[in-house]
């Protein structure tokens, strides 16, 4: 969330940096100038009101009338000022609330996915001589996925895994989050619902009400990403800096209404309405921050690897940004049912974005205190990562043998084969 103080003095900075996304904000911009003038003449107003005030006071000797009812009215003008102050000062929070997060001077210009850049590429796609199935075919075929049964029970983007389908997903969460705790990574349950500050906090609200699962009132969404649960497990809180940074790992199932909805991806479980995800989380110095994101992508991407499929890693465009990402990198598996590599992992910088939402800061060694930068990704999506296990360990006779570091989790199944 932008600071009204960035506002007043680096507003052309700040403007020029949200327009590397796309993003239209003139008339935005526009009325956060008229809020501010007024805010700055409401201030200033103020303080000469309470100057009369302070003036009148000092030069009283004895019991005046005609004084007292002038201090009377100064301190009911003070009161009418200071909520026009309020009022005003609520409006401009209110727009804050809806603009995205100025991308970081790293982030490349474009304004869609054609311009997002690759910067590192893993591993060679095994060259396979025969019919190549993708998730879906192979899933079916190997009775490890019922869609048509998962939407007769919810809906459409509802899937259900079955048998080693579903043993292989359980077992990939526990694979993910043990490799990320031996990585330093600190485990959470959270709960899979979240309040409305919790939503605020990570930037879904108020921009993204739409798109939650809501719970009776209103007063409860279920969680789109783990990343609202851990990032918000110390708002309003003061973290000492020596005990930053803090990395949390936590399996949610995730729950988002927009799957699907741009008429992509309907195919299979790539993009659906429910699925289970491992998160990562950092809460960071602004200082270390970025370093912290090399590190965390790398740790994304270990996953791959141990599982041995090939990925690429990408720099999004400042058209591609999330709403609360300074900077972003997705981790794109290779998928060769789809003779493409698709995302797998995103991973950000938010900065101090989330936190100035969430109020979460850290006391610096001189006692002062300044807001912390959040990160968080994916780590990784089960789900697709279930699907490109299918589709890379295919074989020639339709069966699908897993990944060596997978034996122990799988008890020593290491090929499953059609049903």
């Amino acid at each position: 969330m932008w600071k009204i103080k960035d506002l007043e003095n680096n507003l052309p900075v700040l403007t020029a940096a949200v327009k590397k996304r796309g993003v239209k904000l003139d008339a935005e911009i526009d009325s956060l100038v008229g809020l501010l003038a007024s805010r700055k003449g409401l201030i200033k107003k103020t303080d000469e009101v309470n100057r009369k005030r302070n003036e009148l006071s000092a030069s009283q000797t004895a019991p005046d009338d005609s004084a007292t009812e002038q201090a009377k009215s100064l301190r009911a003008e003070v009161t009418c000022l200071k909520e026009q102050l309020r009022e005003v000062e609520a409006s401009i929070h209110e727009r804050l609330s809806d603009l995205p997060n100025p991308p970081h001077s790293s982030v490349p210009e474009g304004s869609g996915e054609a311009d997002n850049l690759t910067v590192y590429t893993w591993g060679e796609p095994r060259k396979l001589n025969f019919p190549v199935l993708d998730h879906v075919d192979l899933g079916n075929r190997l009775g490890m996925l019922d869609l048509v049964r998962g939407a007769r029970v919810a809906a459409s983007g509802f899937p259900s895994l079955r048998g080693d389908g579903a043993f292989l997903s359980r077992q990939l969460i526990n694979f993910m989050l043990d490799q990320h705790r031996a990585r330093g990574y600190f485990e959470i349950e959270p709960p899979f619902v979240c309040n409305r500050a919790a939503f605020y906090g990570t930037g879904q609200l108020p921009k993204f009400e739409q798109e939650l699962y809501w719970t009776e009132n209103n007063t409860l969404a279920l969680v789109p990403t783990a990343e609202v649960p851990l990032t918000n497990l110390h708002a309003g809180e003061i973290l000492a800096e020596e005990k930053l940074p803090l990395r949390y790992t936590a399996y949610t199932p995730c729950f988002r209404r927009e799957a699907g909805a741009y008429g992509r991806d309907t195919r299979g479980i790539i993009r659906v309405h429910q699925f289970a995800k491992v998160e990562l989380v950092r809460l960071a110095r602004p200082e270390d921050s970025y370093d912290e994101l090399e590190r965390m992508v790398e740790d994304a991407e270990n996953i791959l690897r141990l599982l041995e499929i090939p990925y690429r890693r990408v720099l999004l465009c400042g058209g591609d940004l999330g709403f609360s990402a300074a900077k972003t990198y997705d981790i794109e598996a290779w998928f060769p049912g789809q003779g493409r590599y698709r995302e797998i992992s995103s991973v950000s910088n938010c900065e101090d974005f989330q936190a100035l939402r969430a109020r979460i800061r850290q006391r610096r060694q001189d006692g002062s205190t300044i807001y912390i930068h959040t990160l968080n990704g994916s780590g990784l999506a089960v789900g697709r990562t279930w699907a490109a296990i299918l589709e890379n360990y295919q074989q020639a006779d339709g069966s699908v043998e897993l990944p060596e570091v997978l034996t122990s989790y799988m008890r020593g199944l290491r090929t499953i084969r059609p049903v």
